[in-house]
């Protein structure tokens, strides 16, 4: 579970299971401030989301930022996905699909989507508008869509190659 969470934050699997290590060695550490008032799961999650955040806030993370920045292309705003391509999907390919958005769009749509902040708590923690917290979100949804579409398409191709 946990490395499902830092697997959403992470570029990669390595550095997912780095985040997770590391997550766990904080869990370890602070254990004593757990204060029994919420479930221990969630607990250890926000710990996880955390290090992951604070990964993310380091140097390494806003370099790759300001490479990944301008490398965003322009995507159709109204590209639809059905349901039925996210179902036929495994987990595992949805999170590689997450891990190649660039860095703050990828933080910007956990925090979002799976995590549950607002825009306002995003900005806050991230220190950016709230305006580029929904930008950051609007791009991962068309980006998103985009390569769920093309990895049906693939799936699509090679099924009609088979038979």
């Amino acid at each position: 579970m946990f490395l499902k969470v830092c697997a959403r934050y992470a570029k990669d699997m390595q550095d997912a299971e780095q985040l997770l290590n590391d997550g766990f060695l904080k869990v370890f550490t602070q254990i004593e401030h757990y204060k029994s008032t919420g479930s221990f799961g969630g607990w250890m999650q926000r710990i996880m989301v955390n290090t992951c955040l604070d990964y993310l806030r380091g140097t390494a993370f806003k370099e790759d930022m300001i490479m990944h920045v301008h490398a965003i292309p322009a995507e159709e705003s109204n590209i639809a996905v059905s349901n039925d391509a996210l179902e036929s999907m495994e987990f595992r390919e949805l999170v590689q699909i997450i891990q190649c958005l660039p860095s703050m769009t990828r933080t910007v749509f956990n925090l979002f989507v799976f995590e549950g902040y607002n825009h306002k708590e995003i900005s806050e923690q991230l220190d950016i508008s709230e305006g580029t917290s929904h930008w950051h979100v609007h791009q991962a949804r068309n980006i998103l869509q985009k390569k769920i579409k093309n990895t049906q398409h693939q799936k699509v191709t090679y099924e009609a190659k088979r038979i």
